[in-house]
């Protein structure tokens, strides 16, 4: 397999054109093929034929996570005999919505991730160690096993947790690759400085992270990348998915976004009104997937907020970059007056020695209104300070000062683990009503 695919290199207009002609394809095989689809065309008198290019899209209502919840079934486009795997949904916004893959689309997951550790830097050459579950019908541990299996490289499935198994199995093994939470790769930290493990005598290099962000606006390490490469010489890769999208944007070694694989999805930037947002402003991430025989979706909004670039990359990409992502719609936050997203909390958070873990808490005050609450897990002896650091903080970078509980780990991890176990809960948001999309 090519390092780089022949489509990544190519000018931004080839790539348009060979997305275009994807899409009609698509659009083709769901009006032949998919209930939901044929039904979502007829009732919204969508004439598929006169969609050709990509601009074309915005004549097609987006699909919403609340379709995919309704019309569940109604998205496959093949018999269920020929269902290869069930993955699901988190669920962090509600009800976990089930993916049904084939076999091709199993095969399409493993070249997405090939192609993004390759993206990141990593070959067949490498040793990886999966800290992640390969259960509970999670995607994303089988998209990386699957991944790292085409790529031809060798891999370890240690799972989750227990910071000990890890560094064992890495001086065992002479791991070179470790994929993970970014928050576990600080606990693995940590443990080593505690224990007197030499982080950098180790063999691992890199780190491919999944599920928090690693970095700032402009591209810089954020809190939580700094306290992982503060004392670890480790390069760091973000990867940003979804399990409805079935595609990763994966960071290569520059470290200025994910790199978009153009064969295998269409990306729009949407606004409120669900209207294209100008070069460089902040959008919905809305997606068009290409080769999924499933369930595939067309203008798909995940609800999660980017920016998009698309200067071509030093590493010799030319396609477009997503940042980092600044916050998802429904959790908006409006607090005394102040719109902030989980992203800004947790940044602030993570900039506090001290704080060995926590919980952010929204929800509804007396007045009505938007409030915070933040569990935390520290020192007993150092909370006085800790507590004081963070309300400054908070009120320095965000003009607010939130509620402060010290919890013990039990309580944290019960909250952090609420719902399908498999994905940690950084965020538990208890507003009544529940605000929709802003």
């Amino acid at each position: 397999m090519k390092v780089i695919p022949d489509i990544e290199v190519q000018s931004r207009e080839k790539i348009k054109s060979f997305q275009e002609d994807k899409l009609r394809e698509l659009l083709a095989y769901l009006s032949k093929c998919s209930p939901f689809y044929q039904g979502h065309f007829a009732k919204h008198q969508i004439n598929i034929d006169s969609i050709r290019l990509l601009e074309d899209l915005e004549s097609i209502p987006p699909t919403t996570k609340d379709d995919l919840q309704t019309h569940h079934w109604d998205f496959l486009c093949r018999p269920k005999r020929e269902i290869a795997e069930y993955t699901s949904t988190s669920g962090t916004l509600g009800k976990p919505v089930t993916i049904a893959l084939t076999h091709k689309d199993v095969e399409r997951l493993a070249y997405n991730e090939s192609i993004s550790f390759a993206c990141a830097g990593c070959s067949s050459d490498d040793v990886f160690q999966l800290m992640l579950t390969l259960d509970r019908q999670f995607m994303a541990g089988m998209a990386y096993y699957e991944g790292v299996r085409k790529l031809g490289a060798g891999i370890v499935r240690t799972g989750p947790g227990l910071p000990g198994l890890q560094w064992e199995t890495i001086a065992r093994l002479q791991s070179t690759v470790l994929i993970a939470v970014p928050s576990f790769l600080v606990t693995l930290t940590e443990y080593a400085i505690k224990n007197g493990i030499s982080l950098n005598e180790s063999a691992v290099r890199r780190a491919v992270c999944i599920g928090e962000s690693l970095r700032t606006e402009d591209f810089h390490l954020n809190a939580l990348g700094k306290r992982i490469t503060e004392h670890w010489n480790i390069h760091l890769a973000g990867t940003y998915a979804s399990t409805e999208m079935q595609t990763a944007f994966t960071e290569c070694e520059q470290g200025n976004g994910g790199h978009h694989h153009p064969e295998l999805i269409i990306v729009e930037l949407l606004d409120r009104h669900d209207k294209p947002v100008e070069d460089g402003e902040a959008g919905e991430v809305t997606v068009t997937t290409l080769g999924v025989e499933g369930m595939p979706l067309v203008r798909y909004k995940t609800g999660d907020l980017c920016r998009a670039f698309y200067e071509p990359c030093p590493c010799g990409r030319t396609t477009m970059r997503l940042g980092p992502v600044l916050g998802r719609k429904q959790q908006m936050i409006k607090l005394k007056g102040t719109t902030i997203y989980p992203p800004a909390v947790f940044e602030v958070i993570n900039q506090v020695a001290g704080v060995a873990d926590y919980v952010v808490e929204v929800f509804t005050n007396k007045w009505g209104l938007d409030d915070l609450r933040i569990h935390l897990i520290a020192p007993e002896e150092g909370r006085l300070n800790i507590e004081e650091d963070i309300r400054n903080s908070f009120y320095a970078g965000l003009r607010v000062t939130p509620e402060i509980i010290f919890s013990t780990t039990e309580e944290i991890q019960k909250i952090q683990m609420a719902g399908t176990g498999r994905k940690i809960n950084r965020l538990v948001d208890r507003r009544k009503p529940v605000i929709g999309n802003q």
